[in-house]
Protein backbone atom coordinates (compact mmCIF):
# COMPACT_ATOMS: atom_id res chain seq x y z
CA UNK A 1 0.00 0.00 0.00
CA UNK A 2 1.72 3.44 -0.92
CA UNK A 3 1.73 6.19 1.75
CA UNK A 4 0.19 8.98 -0.77
CA UNK A 5 0.01 11.48 2.42
CA UNK A 6 3.48 11.57 2.61
CA UNK A 7 3.48 13.47 -0.92
CA UNK A 8 5.88 12.36 -4.06
CA UNK A 9 8.60 10.38 -3.72
CA UNK A 10 12.35 11.54 -5.72
CA UNK A 11 14.74 9.22 -4.22
CA UNK A 12 15.44 5.53 -3.37
CA UNK A 13 17.79 4.59 -0.89
CA UNK A 14 19.59 1.26 0.68
CA UNK A 15 18.41 1.47 4.34
CA UNK A 16 19.97 -1.18 6.86
CA UNK A 17 16.98 -1.97 8.96
CA UNK A 18 17.60 -4.21 12.28
CA UNK A 19 15.95 -7.05 12.67
CA UNK A 20 16.21 -8.46 15.96
CA UNK A 21 16.29 -12.23 16.80
CA UNK A 22 12.47 -13.88 17.71
CA UNK A 23 11.15 -10.69 16.18
CA UNK A 24 11.25 -7.98 13.71
CA UNK A 25 11.40 -4.00 13.14
CA UNK A 26 10.37 -1.79 10.04
CA UNK A 27 9.97 2.33 9.29
CA UNK A 28 6.19 2.79 9.82
CA UNK A 29 6.80 5.08 6.35
CA UNK A 30 9.79 6.04 3.76
CA UNK A 31 12.73 8.60 4.94
CA UNK A 32 11.43 11.74 5.32
CA UNK A 33 13.02 15.41 4.64
CA UNK A 34 10.54 16.96 7.08
CA UNK A 35 11.02 16.47 11.04
CA UNK A 36 9.24 12.97 12.39
CA UNK A 37 9.33 12.49 16.00
CA UNK A 38 7.65 11.85 19.36
CA UNK A 39 5.61 8.69 18.60
CA UNK A 40 3.22 6.89 20.65
CA UNK A 41 1.65 3.79 20.05
CA UNK A 42 -1.26 1.13 21.09
CA UNK A 43 -2.99 -2.02 20.42
CA UNK A 44 -6.71 -1.81 19.46
CA UNK A 45 -9.22 -4.78 20.98
CA UNK A 46 -8.91 -6.42 17.13
CA UNK A 47 -4.68 -6.67 17.72
CA UNK A 48 -4.45 -3.48 15.02
CA UNK A 49 -1.36 -1.17 16.16
CA UNK A 50 -2.32 2.19 15.41
CA UNK A 51 0.63 4.73 15.85
CA UNK A 52 0.92 8.83 15.99
CA UNK A 53 3.99 10.88 15.70
CA UNK A 54 4.11 14.84 14.58
CA UNK A 55 5.83 15.98 11.79
CA UNK A 56 6.22 19.63 9.87
CA UNK A 57 9.26 21.58 9.49
CA UNK A 58 10.31 21.95 12.75
CA UNK A 59 9.07 21.62 16.03
CA UNK A 60 7.54 24.06 18.57
CA UNK A 61 9.80 27.21 15.86
CA UNK A 62 7.17 25.67 12.60
CA UNK A 63 3.09 26.70 12.62
CA UNK A 64 2.76 23.57 9.95
CA UNK A 65 3.37 21.12 12.59
CA UNK A 66 0.99 18.43 12.83
CA UNK A 67 -0.01 15.01 14.06
CA UNK A 68 -0.09 12.33 11.26
CA UNK A 69 -1.52 8.29 12.15
CA UNK A 70 -0.90 5.22 10.55
CA UNK A 71 -2.33 1.55 11.01
CA UNK A 72 -0.85 -1.84 11.36
CA UNK A 73 -3.25 -4.70 10.81
CA UNK A 74 -3.35 -7.90 12.64
CA UNK A 75 -1.48 -10.30 10.46
CA UNK A 76 -0.09 -7.91 7.94
CA UNK A 77 3.90 -7.24 7.46
CA UNK A 78 3.18 -3.29 6.09
CA UNK A 79 2.11 -0.34 7.90
CA UNK A 80 -1.04 0.97 6.03
CA UNK A 81 -1.39 4.74 4.51
CA UNK A 82 -0.25 7.46 6.65
CA UNK A 83 -3.40 9.80 7.90
CA UNK A 84 -4.07 13.42 9.66
CA UNK A 85 -4.69 12.54 13.39
CA UNK A 86 -4.96 16.13 14.79
CA UNK A 87 -4.01 19.60 13.29
CA UNK A 88 -4.51 22.85 14.81
CA UNK A 89 -4.32 25.30 11.73
CA UNK A 90 -1.00 27.67 12.12
CA UNK A 91 0.17 26.56 15.59
CA UNK A 92 2.31 23.76 16.23
CA UNK A 93 0.90 20.47 17.57
CA UNK A 94 3.24 18.40 19.39
CA UNK A 95 4.38 15.08 21.76
CA UNK A 96 1.10 13.29 20.83
CA UNK A 97 0.05 10.08 23.28
CA UNK A 98 -2.23 7.38 22.69
CA UNK A 99 -4.05 5.75 25.47
CA UNK A 100 -7.08 2.85 25.59
CA UNK A 101 -8.50 2.99 28.95
CA UNK A 102 -10.67 -0.21 30.58
CA UNK A 103 -13.97 0.70 28.56
CA UNK A 104 -11.54 0.38 25.42
CA UNK A 105 -12.16 3.97 24.58
CA UNK A 106 -9.21 5.54 22.48
CA UNK A 107 -7.66 8.83 23.84
CA UNK A 108 -5.48 11.07 22.08
CA UNK A 109 -3.34 13.58 24.33
CA UNK A 110 -1.31 16.17 22.81
CA UNK A 111 -0.04 19.71 23.14
CA UNK A 112 -0.65 23.05 20.94
CA UNK A 113 2.30 24.92 21.70
CA UNK A 114 0.73 28.51 21.86
CA UNK A 115 3.02 31.47 20.54
CA UNK A 116 6.01 28.55 19.76
CA UNK A 117 6.83 28.74 23.56
CA UNK A 118 6.94 25.33 25.19
CA UNK A 119 6.30 27.18 28.87
CA UNK A 120 3.12 28.06 26.76
CA UNK A 121 2.15 25.48 25.58
CA UNK A 122 -1.90 24.40 26.12
CA UNK A 123 -3.17 20.66 26.59
CA UNK A 124 -5.93 18.93 24.64
CA UNK A 125 -7.67 15.47 24.68
CA UNK A 126 -9.82 13.93 22.16
CA UNK A 127 -11.40 10.43 22.27
CA UNK A 128 -13.04 7.94 20.40
CA UNK A 129 -15.17 4.97 20.93
CA UNK A 130 -14.65 3.63 16.78
CA UNK A 131 -11.09 3.66 15.84
CA UNK A 132 -10.57 0.30 13.96
CA UNK A 133 -11.54 1.59 10.53
CA UNK A 134 -9.26 2.26 7.68
CA UNK A 135 -8.25 6.24 8.35
CA UNK A 136 -8.19 8.34 11.77
CA UNK A 137 -10.53 7.34 14.65
CA UNK A 138 -13.94 9.13 14.64
CA UNK A 139 -13.45 11.11 17.19
CA UNK A 140 -16.37 11.90 19.39
CA UNK A 141 -15.35 14.39 21.91
CA UNK A 142 -12.64 17.02 22.26
CA UNK A 143 -11.62 19.39 25.11
CA UNK A 144 -8.63 20.97 26.73
CA UNK A 145 -7.59 20.05 30.16
CA UNK A 146 -6.35 23.13 32.51
CA UNK A 147 -4.32 22.34 35.72
CA UNK A 148 -4.33 24.55 39.11
CA UNK A 149 -1.44 23.42 40.51
CA UNK A 150 -2.14 26.30 43.46
CA UNK A 151 0.47 27.71 46.15
CA UNK A 152 1.37 24.11 47.22
CA UNK A 153 3.02 23.83 44.10
CA UNK A 154 5.69 26.62 45.34
CA UNK A 155 5.72 25.53 48.50
CA UNK A 156 7.03 21.82 47.09
CA UNK A 157 9.44 23.41 44.97
CA UNK A 158 10.64 25.82 47.99
CA UNK A 159 11.09 22.37 50.68
CA UNK A 160 12.31 20.23 47.56
CA UNK A 161 15.12 22.40 46.93
CA UNK A 162 16.28 23.40 50.49
CA UNK A 163 16.43 19.17 50.61
CA UNK A 164 18.12 18.76 47.44
CA UNK A 165 20.70 21.86 48.70
CA UNK A 166 21.58 22.30 45.19
CA UNK A 167 25.05 23.86 44.38
CA UNK A 168 25.15 27.31 43.55
CA UNK A 169 28.41 29.16 44.12
CA UNK A 170 27.97 31.65 41.64
CA UNK A 171 25.44 34.55 42.32
CA UNK A 172 24.73 38.12 41.93
CA UNK A 173 21.80 40.50 42.80
CA UNK A 174 21.21 40.72 39.06
CA UNK A 175 21.16 36.69 38.96
CA UNK A 176 19.93 34.95 41.38
CA UNK A 177 20.22 31.09 41.67
CA UNK A 178 18.25 28.56 39.47
CA UNK A 179 16.16 27.42 42.12
CA UNK A 180 15.31 31.04 43.47
CA UNK A 181 14.07 31.51 40.15
CA UNK A 182 12.16 28.53 39.63
CA UNK A 183 9.94 28.90 43.30
CA UNK A 184 9.33 32.87 42.45
CA UNK A 185 8.12 31.94 39.28
CA UNK A 186 5.97 29.24 41.18
CA UNK A 187 3.87 32.12 42.74
CA UNK A 188 2.64 33.48 39.48
CA UNK A 189 -0.35 31.05 39.01
CA UNK A 190 -0.69 31.91 35.02
CA UNK A 191 3.06 30.42 35.33
CA UNK A 192 2.12 27.31 36.80
CA UNK A 193 -0.99 26.58 35.74
CA UNK A 194 0.00 26.79 31.48
CA UNK A 195 2.60 24.52 29.96
CA UNK A 196 2.23 21.07 31.11
CA UNK A 197 3.40 18.99 28.54
CA UNK A 198 2.74 15.71 27.52
CA UNK A 199 5.19 12.67 26.51
CA UNK A 200 4.66 9.55 28.54
CA UNK A 201 1.74 7.18 28.15
CA UNK A 202 -0.97 6.89 30.97
CA UNK A 203 -0.93 4.46 34.20
CA UNK A 204 -4.57 3.41 34.89
CA UNK A 205 -4.54 1.89 38.70
CA UNK A 206 -6.86 -0.76 39.88
CA UNK A 207 -9.41 2.02 41.18
CA UNK A 208 -9.99 3.54 37.97
CA UNK A 209 -7.54 6.78 38.32
CA UNK A 210 -5.73 7.79 35.43
CA UNK A 211 -2.44 9.14 36.10
CA UNK A 212 -1.22 11.41 32.93
CA UNK A 213 2.21 12.13 33.20
CA UNK A 214 3.22 15.67 32.64
CA UNK A 215 6.01 18.15 32.59
CA UNK A 216 7.31 21.59 32.38
CA UNK A 217 9.92 22.86 30.71
CA UNK A 218 9.03 26.13 32.11
CA UNK A 219 9.88 24.41 35.58
CA UNK A 220 12.14 21.95 34.64
CA UNK A 221 9.95 19.17 36.60
CA UNK A 222 6.88 16.72 36.44
CA UNK A 223 3.67 16.11 37.67
CA UNK A 224 0.58 14.01 37.20
CA UNK A 225 -2.34 15.14 35.42
CA UNK A 226 -5.01 12.73 38.13
CA UNK A 227 -8.42 12.15 36.97
CA UNK A 228 -10.98 9.89 39.21
CA UNK A 229 -14.19 9.70 36.62
CA UNK A 230 -12.67 8.26 33.79
CA UNK A 231 -11.05 11.42 31.95
CA UNK A 232 -13.81 13.72 32.40
CA UNK A 233 -12.32 16.36 34.75
CA UNK A 234 -8.41 16.41 36.18
CA UNK A 235 -6.47 17.48 38.58
CA UNK A 236 -2.63 18.24 39.07
CA UNK A 237 -0.70 16.08 41.80
CA UNK A 238 2.18 17.33 43.87
CA UNK A 239 5.25 18.17 41.27
CA UNK A 240 8.54 16.04 41.20
CA UNK A 241 11.03 18.09 42.21
CA UNK A 242 14.68 17.73 41.21
CA UNK A 243 17.71 19.06 39.22
CA UNK A 244 15.55 18.90 35.65
CA UNK A 245 13.23 15.46 35.75
CA UNK A 246 10.97 16.06 32.59
CA UNK A 247 9.38 13.50 30.82
CA UNK A 248 8.63 11.06 33.19
CA UNK A 249 7.48 7.68 32.60
CA UNK A 250 5.46 5.44 34.83
CA UNK A 251 5.45 1.95 36.56
CA UNK A 252 3.24 0.30 39.63
CA UNK A 253 5.20 -2.06 42.18
CA UNK A 254 3.50 -4.84 43.76
CA UNK A 255 3.53 -2.84 46.96
CA UNK A 256 1.12 -0.27 45.37
CA UNK A 257 4.31 2.20 44.72
CA UNK A 258 4.44 4.18 41.88
CA UNK A 259 7.72 4.23 40.19
CA UNK A 260 8.35 7.67 38.15
CA UNK A 261 11.88 6.80 35.51
CA UNK A 262 12.45 11.17 34.47
CA UNK A 263 14.65 12.45 31.47
CA UNK A 264 17.61 14.10 33.34
CA UNK A 265 17.89 17.77 32.28
CA UNK A 266 19.79 18.72 35.44
CA UNK A 267 23.18 18.69 36.32
CA UNK A 268 25.81 16.34 36.04
CA UNK A 269 25.91 13.58 36.30
CA UNK A 270 24.20 12.58 33.29
CA UNK A 271 21.60 9.51 34.75
CA UNK A 272 18.04 8.89 34.35
CA UNK A 273 16.13 10.00 37.66
CA UNK A 274 14.07 8.14 39.70
CA UNK A 275 11.01 9.30 42.11
CA UNK A 276 8.36 7.36 44.03
CA UNK A 277 4.62 8.00 44.79
CA UNK A 278 3.16 5.54 47.84
CA UNK A 279 -0.50 7.29 47.57
CA UNK A 280 -1.47 6.71 44.03
CA UNK A 281 0.27 9.52 42.51
CA UNK A 282 -0.83 12.26 44.72
CA UNK A 283 2.24 13.10 45.65
CA UNK A 284 6.33 12.25 45.20
CA UNK A 285 9.85 11.97 46.74
CA UNK A 286 12.53 13.78 45.64
CA UNK A 287 14.01 12.99 42.11
CA UNK A 288 17.19 11.11 42.89
CA UNK A 289 20.17 9.79 40.36
CA UNK A 290 19.75 6.09 39.34
CA UNK A 291 23.20 4.63 37.94
CA UNK A 292 21.40 4.26 34.49
CA UNK A 293 22.80 6.65 31.98
CA UNK A 294 20.73 9.31 30.55
CA UNK A 295 22.13 12.07 28.12
CA UNK A 296 19.00 14.07 28.04
CA UNK A 297 16.46 11.73 26.09
CA UNK A 298 12.98 10.75 26.37
CA UNK A 299 12.78 7.12 27.81
CA UNK A 300 10.24 4.63 28.38
CA UNK A 301 9.24 2.17 31.53
CA UNK A 302 7.00 -0.50 30.89
CA UNK A 303 5.38 -3.07 33.36
CA UNK A 304 4.63 -6.58 31.99
CA UNK A 305 1.87 -9.00 33.07
CA UNK A 306 3.93 -11.57 34.25
CA UNK A 307 5.79 -9.05 36.97
CA UNK A 308 9.15 -8.11 34.77
CA UNK A 309 9.74 -4.58 33.75
CA UNK A 310 11.08 -3.34 30.61
CA UNK A 311 13.22 0.15 29.84
CA UNK A 312 14.11 1.23 26.54
CA UNK A 313 16.36 4.39 26.72
CA UNK A 314 19.70 5.78 25.09
CA UNK A 315 21.98 4.05 27.43
CA UNK A 316 24.65 7.09 27.17
CA UNK A 317 25.55 10.07 28.80
CA UNK A 318 25.96 11.73 25.29
CA UNK A 319 24.47 11.18 22.11
CA UNK A 320 21.33 9.20 20.69
CA UNK A 321 23.28 6.77 18.65
CA UNK A 322 22.26 3.52 20.63
CA UNK A 323 18.83 2.49 21.78
CA UNK A 324 18.54 -0.22 24.22
CA UNK A 325 16.34 -1.89 25.78
CA UNK A 326 17.17 -3.74 29.86
CA UNK A 327 15.19 -6.52 31.68
CA UNK A 328 14.29 -6.20 35.08
CA UNK A 329 13.39 -9.07 37.44
CA UNK A 330 13.05 -7.23 40.89
CA UNK A 331 10.40 -4.25 39.45
CA UNK A 332 13.65 -1.81 38.75
CA UNK A 333 16.00 -2.42 41.72
CA UNK A 334 18.07 -3.78 39.17
CA UNK A 335 18.62 -4.72 35.85
CA UNK A 336 20.97 -7.16 34.87
CA UNK A 337 19.56 -7.83 31.03
CA UNK A 338 20.24 -5.24 28.01
CA UNK A 339 20.71 -5.64 24.51
CA UNK A 340 20.11 -2.84 21.89
CA UNK A 341 17.52 -2.58 19.36
CA UNK A 342 19.93 -0.04 17.60
CA UNK A 343 23.34 0.77 17.43
CA UNK A 344 25.62 3.13 15.52
CA UNK A 345 29.21 3.78 16.88
CA UNK A 346 29.46 6.18 13.77
CA UNK A 347 26.95 8.46 15.46
CA UNK A 348 25.65 8.83 11.64
CA UNK A 349 21.83 7.73 12.74
CA UNK A 350 20.26 8.52 15.59
CA UNK A 351 17.58 6.88 17.77
CA UNK A 352 14.92 8.19 20.65
CA UNK A 353 11.87 9.25 22.43
CA UNK A 354 10.54 5.33 22.62
CA UNK A 355 7.14 4.38 23.59
CA UNK A 356 6.86 1.15 24.71
CA UNK A 357 3.97 -1.74 25.06
CA UNK A 358 2.75 -5.34 25.72
CA UNK A 359 0.64 -6.92 23.11
CA UNK A 360 -2.16 -9.15 24.19
CA UNK A 361 0.24 -12.62 22.69
CA UNK A 362 3.31 -11.51 24.54
CA UNK A 363 5.47 -9.41 22.20
CA UNK A 364 6.61 -5.71 23.21
CA UNK A 365 6.15 -3.32 20.41
CA UNK A 366 8.33 0.03 20.58
CA UNK A 367 7.91 3.09 17.88
CA UNK A 368 10.95 5.30 18.38
CA UNK A 369 12.43 8.50 16.07
CA UNK A 370 14.70 7.24 13.35
CA UNK A 371 16.97 9.80 11.48
CA UNK A 372 20.06 9.16 9.18
CA UNK A 373 21.53 11.54 6.68
CA UNK A 374 18.73 10.47 4.24
CA UNK A 375 15.92 11.63 6.21
CA UNK A 376 13.39 10.72 9.01
CA UNK A 377 11.14 8.38 9.90
CA UNK A 378 9.33 6.23 12.86
CA UNK A 379 10.01 2.89 13.11
CA UNK A 380 8.59 0.23 14.67
CA UNK A 381 9.82 -2.83 16.58
CA UNK A 382 8.47 -5.95 17.52
CA UNK A 383 10.21 -8.97 19.78
CA UNK A 384 9.23 -10.92 22.57
CA UNK A 385 10.90 -10.55 26.08
CA UNK A 386 13.30 -13.56 25.97
CA UNK A 387 14.87 -11.69 22.78
CA UNK A 388 16.75 -9.58 25.66
CA UNK A 389 17.65 -12.40 27.82
CA UNK A 390 19.78 -13.88 24.43
CA UNK A 391 23.05 -12.14 24.99
CA UNK A 392 24.51 -15.15 23.02
CA UNK A 393 22.84 -13.55 19.82
CA UNK A 394 23.74 -10.70 17.66
CA UNK A 395 21.74 -7.89 18.11
CA UNK A 396 20.09 -8.13 14.71
CA UNK A 397 20.31 -9.88 11.80
CA UNK A 398 20.96 -6.69 9.10
CA UNK A 399 18.93 -6.90 6.12
CA UNK A 400 18.99 -4.07 3.12
CA UNK A 401 15.99 -2.76 1.96
CA UNK A 402 14.54 0.00 -0.46
CA UNK A 403 12.82 2.55 1.12
CA UNK A 404 11.84 6.27 -0.52
CA UNK A 405 13.16 9.40 0.56
CA UNK A 406 10.38 12.33 0.28
CA UNK A 407 12.63 15.75 -0.70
Amino acid sequence: MRNDALGPCFLLVAVLAAQPASGESQLIFPLQRQHVHSSSVVECPNGDLLAVWFQGSGERSADDVKLMGARLRQGESAWGPVFLMADTPDIPDCNPVLFIDVQQRLWLFWVVVQTNRWERSILKYRRAEQYTSDGPPEWSWQDIILLKPGEAFQTALSDGFKQIDPPEEMWAEYAPPYSKLLIEAAGDPYKRETGWMTRARPLQLASGRLLLPLYSDGFNAGLMGISDDAGATWRASQPIVGLGPIQPTLARRDSGEIVAYSRDSGDAPARILQSVSRDEGETWSLAQDTELPNPGSSLALLALADGRWVLVFNDTESGRHRLAVALSDDEGQTWPHKRYLERDDTRNRGFGYPTAIEGRDGPIHVTYSYSTNEGAAIKHASFPPEWILAKDQSPGQEKTQKQEVNR
